[in-house]
């Protein structure tokens, strides 16, 4: 299917927001989602839609690239300040193969996927950082930055048209970066009581002034759209709910549950500003909308009790009706919400229960604009037809992965997880409340999620045959991934 006029492309990608914590996926949710849930019943709701990872770096990765993390360097949980792009300089993304269709490809927010910054003695930041990896030399290295220098391998570096951000909010340096700069020189250090990593920050940072200011700008970017008659593809990555968790001051007290929630408020809120510019310009019906988040929600930080205690505390499930968090190979840490709208083209108020990856998002676009899917993005298969409608499987399996790289794969209602997990064990109160067994000692499990949904009984040990032939498919994916479509044959020889 490629649509005569192309659409513009927007895709808001939440940080931890948990499938639970939205309304219309979770009847019992004790946040307001009123923006997100009008979209969901305008649109097309997906209730099998999986991140790559069920961390944040990783997952991003094969958001842009269509690539699984395993392909990539990252051998380590995400990125950390200072560390160099993971994307590799000679991949295409999904933004720059649209920039090449003629489209404005612009990324708002946080990146998190490297850069290659300027030092002071002309080395290169990892030569002396482990990537991917916390240290305690990472402190001090700011020192080694040339903050005044051009900042490549960035956003604009990787297909992007334009990027504004913070980079990562809860990492040094706290400061805008524009395209390959900083706009303010991070000439201060962050206050101790101010929540982050320690490192320089501009003068006059606030936390919470990034939402307000990445909203702004995107509504500049649909208005410029609106003007200029090119097609826009608009990758606004929020940098909430994840901490700093730092709602404006309209918004305190909005979910009666906290912090977490009142930001889980001002993220709906801001979502529904950009839909409002849509609608004022008329560009809202050659529009295709997508929304979803890059992992589960996050257990305690030092600002959050966490999605554990708060659903002890106030019965509410940030992670829905699954088992496990951020962090997780469970499906509660990266099977993640995902809501499409575009008048006229996706049934409003319909639901499709067909597993999907975000990693689907490039080959959906080439699709969709009609242009050549590169062999590099070999993990990204169109899932156009489901969002005009179809609710017949368009891959045979599904692949994503915990924190510490262990793989995780799906096949019909079979999931193999090749570890068990970050944030294991539950907390007992959590256990009892969900009648969740004790890991013992259990280092791998196998879940038929017809019958248990919830992960519950770990079949490991009853069906090896299955586990063999999941790990033997997590080989064969990584070393053919014409696998992926649908149709194509299974380990034993059979056809899904």
């Amino acid at each position: 299917m490629t649509v005569p006029q192309p659409p513009n492309i927007i895709v808001f990608f939440a940080d931890d927001l948990g499938i639970g914590d939205l309304g219309c996926y979770n009847p019992d949710s004790r946040i307001p989602t009123p923006h997100l849930d009008a979209v969901a019943a305008q649109g097309r709701r997906f209730t099998d839609a999986h991140a790559g990872s069920a961390v944040c770096t990783p997952s991003r990765y094969t958001l842009l690239t269509g690539r699984h993390p395993a392909r990539s360097r990252l051998d380590g949980v995400v990125l950390f300040a200072f560390d160099e792009p993971l994307i590799e300089p000679e991949l295409p993304t999904v933004a720059g193969a649209l920039s090449e269709q003629g489209y404005r490809s612009t990324c708002l927010g946080k990146w998190h996927l490297g850069w290659d910054w300027t030092t002071k003695d002309g080395t290169r930041p990892n030569d002396t950082l482990t990537y991917a990896s916390r240290s305690p030399e990472r402190e001090a290295y700011h020192e080694n930055i040339d903050f005044a220098a051009p900042v490549a391998g960035g956003p604009t570096a990787r297909g992007f048209d334009h990027y504004f951000g913070p980079d990562v909010a809860n990492n040094p340096p706290f400061t805008w970066f524009e395209d390959d700069r900083l706009v303010v020189a991070p000439s201060e250090m962050k206050p101790a009581d101010m929540w982050g990593r320690p490192g320089p920050m501009a003068p006059g940072w606030r936390h919470e002034d990034i939402l307000p200011e990445l909203t702004r700008r995107a509504v500049d970017e649909i208005d410029r759209a609106a003007e200029s008659g090119q097609p826009l593809f608009l990758y606004y990555a929020l940098t909430s709910p994840h901490t700093p968790i730092a709602p404006n001051e309209e918004f305190l007290g909005s979910s009666g549950i906290g912090v977490y929630g009142d930001f889980v408020v001002e993220t709906d809120h801001v979502i529904g500003e950009v839909l409002a510019a849509l609608e004022r310009t008329g560009l809202a019906d050659n529009t295709l909308v997508l929304i979803s988040s890059d992992n589960g929600p996050e257990g305690w930080t030092p600002q959050d009790p966490g999605a554990y205690q708060r659903l002890v505390d106030t019965g509410h499930a940030s992670m829905g009706e699954w088992r496990g968090i951020k962090r997780d190979g469970w499906e509660g840490g990266h099977r993640i919400p995902l809501i499409a709208h575009w008048p006229g083209h996706i049934e409003p108020g319909t639901v499709c229960d067909v597993p999907v990856s975000l990693g689907d998002l490039f080959a959906t676009c080439a699709e969709l604009v009609g242009f050549d899917l590169p062999p590099e993005a070999m993990d990204s298969v169109s899932m156009l037809s489901l969002l005009t409608g179809s609710t017949t499987p368009h891959r045979t399996f599904l692949m994503s992965r915990t924190s510490r790289c262990q793989e995780v794969i799906r096949a019909g209602d079979w999931v193999y997880i090749d570890g068990l997990p970050e944030n294991s064990p539950e907390p007992e109160e959590v256990r009892m409340l969900r009648s969740l067994p004790d890991l013992g000692e259990e280092v791998a499990a196998l879940y038929n999620l017809a019958d248990d949904p919830m992960q519950r009984t770990n079949l490991i040990g009853s069906r090896p045959d299955k586990v063999r032939e999941l790990r033997a498919l997590i080989k064969r994916v990584l070393d053919e991934p014409e696998l992926q479509v649908a149709g194509a044959p299974t380990p034993d020889g059979g056809v899904r």
